[in-house]
């Protein structure tokens, strides 16, 4: 590529190669350049994406979920997703929420204090390297984009303004690009994530505790298969309660087919008795016959 030139002494004159400066342009000494490369060193300020998933249950969401939208507005957070599915006869709401870096834990122990938390996970990823690598590489960028604007502001030749422009646009793109970066990973920092599922129940979820001993297994086992049969019970008596007019309908129709049945077994038994009548007769009369 051709160098654009520019008047004047030979101290004034810059040289550009694909759009990098000499560093001596600028004076860069050599902890400048190692700390542009590096992009990190342990006196900065630690980037933190903080992240957790709560699984709650209730079998009241309403006032779950009222519980839930207080304990966001009292951490100063938002919700970035809210999603409520009535698919079935319970409800079951999906949220994400952002908060406040410094109130995660506390709003994470708000929600906890809402209804059952059956599991919840927390995560804490360092992107405190990545972070300032981008921010060297963004200053680099500016840098870069200043010295190219001096050097078209000094071209003479149409080549050298076509190839100055050329690698102004690239280099604003870039720039564009890795501010872009930087500001979604301070979203991320400054804001953690947290993910909410929660579901409405009939019953909590029981949470045991293991059982010690082999009385404690024995007792459990039995608390366990009572627990069972009252449950089961509970879910029979519930599908009658909840399809009786199907179960008056199907008894209806089955009164009906006894009484049918059963009537036309009576008349069935009734011909019987009679073919039997009649032929005892028949016989009767031929012996009479007979001994005549």
């Amino acid at each position: 590529m051709t160098e654009p030139s520019t008047p004047g002494s030979k101290g004034e004159a810059a040289s550009w190669d694909g759009g990098y400066v000499e560093e001596m342009e600028y004076g860069w000494n050599d902890s400048y350049a190692e700390s542009l490369s590096t992009g990190y060193s342990p006196e900065m300020n630690v980037k933190i994406i903080r992240r957790a998933e709560i699984d709650l249950e209730s079998t009241e969401f309403d006032d779950a979920a009222a519980g839930l939208n207080a304990a966001v507005a009292e951490a100063g957070g938002y919700f970035e997703r809210s999603e409520l599915n009535n698919y079935s006869r319970y409800r079951q709401g999906y949220y994400t929420v952002r908060v406040p870096a410094e109130r995660f834990e506390s709003f994470c122990a708000a929600v906890g204090a809402l209804c059952q938390v059956n599991s919840i996970s927390r995560s804490a990823d360092d992107v405190s390297e990545s972070y300032y690598d981008t921010e060297a590489r963004l200053i680099t960028q500016q840098t870069k984009l200043t010295r190219l604007q001096e050097l078209l502001a000094k071209a003479e030749s149409m080549e050298d303004i076509i190839t100055l422009e050329s690698a102004i646009s690239e280099t604003e793109l870039a720039i564009e690009s890795l501010t872009g970066s930087l500001r979604k990973y301070d979203s991320l920092v400054n804001y953690a994530t947290v993910t909410i599922t929660l579901s409405e129940v009939y019953k909590l979820t029981e949470i045991e505790e293991p059982a010690i001993g082999f009385g404690a297994k024995l007792g459990e086992a039995f608390r366990r298969g009572c627990t069972g049969f009252v449950d089961a019970m509970q879910s029979l008596l519930l599908a009658v309660a909840r399809g009786w007019v199907g179960w008056l309908i199907f008894l209806v129709i089955a009164a009906v087919v006894a009484i049918v049945v059963t009537r036309a077994v009576r008349r069935s038994r009734a011909r019987d008795a009679e073919r039997r009548a009649l032929r005892e007769q028949q016989l009767a009369e031929q012996k009479r016959q007979a001994e005549k």
